[in-house]
């Protein structure tokens, strides 16, 4: 079982080259990926979320990817020459309209720092390598993210189990008040009646409790409660995500007891239905969480 609560980061460098990835994941109904990816890297969007996809198959996940290239050939530095040009004879102009006799002229430098003389622009980089650092990068936050969310994962499943546990011997409980309502409610009408003084045949009494039985019966609801707690145990041990099915399951147990505490003809059953609900609300949060 795995959880949906997961991080990774990696850093992997190569020929001055460094790619680095962050992932973080949470909890959600589907599988949503998020990127923040480098300027240069959107052509490697698919395959980032190819690569992504086969490694988790529910919740959010937010991955962050930066690229740092220190290789001397990585900057190209370009020279504007019109433009130098027009500052110098500009600088020239304005030495000959006016400027005292035998001031200094500026020196490159001066005009190495005037806006658009010299411009820096990345030079073209080796796109296979790049390719190959951020898929080596994800692989490795990945499997830091997958270590996380299986130790996340054991957490999930022990408190499953307790809640699962616990409503497994509500169940059990709710069988013998379930079986004795009928002769319990016998009970009760004889007293209510014999309290009134009204008298009534032994086959009529019958009959009433019989439609009495029918209409409290709670076997079936009880029967494929069982089913579901039996199913989630097996899902509990299975590998592979599980959560959609938790989902489901729990869904169906909790329109189970919610009939039963409708039908329900004991305050016994009832609160035992109702601590039910209670354990299978606790089961639902959980559930929430698994992949």
């Amino acid at each position: 079982m795995l959880s949906m609560t997961g991080y990774g980061s990696a850093a992997v460098q190569r020929n001055q080259r460094e790619v680095t990835a962050e992932i973080r994941t949470v909890n959600h109904r589907f599988l949503d990926l998020s990127m923040k990816l480098p300027k240069g890297f959107l052509k490697w969007e698919d395959a980032v979320r190819r690569q992504v996809s086969q490694k988790l198959s529910r919740g959010h996940a937010d991955i962050f990817v930066t690229y740092r290239n220190r290789r001397e050939d990585a900057v190209q530095v370009e020279l504007n020459a019109p433009l130098l040009k027009q500052y110098v004879a500009a600088v020239e102009q304005m030495a000959a309209d006016g400027l005292p006799p035998g001031t200094a002229l500026p020196d490159a430098s001066y005009y190495a720092s005037l806006p658009g003389v010299l411009t820096e622009q990345s030079a073209p980089d080796d796109e296979d390598e790049v390719a190959a650092l951020l898929s080596e990068a994800l692989e490795e936050a990945l499997r830091g993210v997958g270590e996380m969310r299986a130790r996340e994962g054991e957490a999930l499943k022990k408190d499953l189990g307790a809640h699962l546990s616990a409503l497994k011997e509500l169940h059990a409980l709710m069988e013998e008040p379930a079986r004795e309502a009928p002769a319990l409610y016998a009970r009760q009408l004889a007293a209510r009646l014999n309290q009134l003084g009204a008298s009534v045949s032994e086959e009529r009494l019958s009959q009433e409790v019989a439609l009495f039985a029918d209409r409290a019966a709670v076997d079936e609801e009880l029967s494929r409660l069982s089913s579901h707690i039996a199913q989630m145990e097996k899902l509990l041990d299975s590998p592979g995500p599980v959560g959609k099915k938790l989902d489901f399951l729990l869904q169906e147990m909790n329109r189970e007891v919610n009939t039963i505490a409708s039908k329900s003809p004991s305050l016994a059953l009832t609160d035992l239905a109702v601590n039910a609900k209670n354990e299978i609300e606790k089961l639902r949060e959980q559930a929430q969480n698994v992949e």
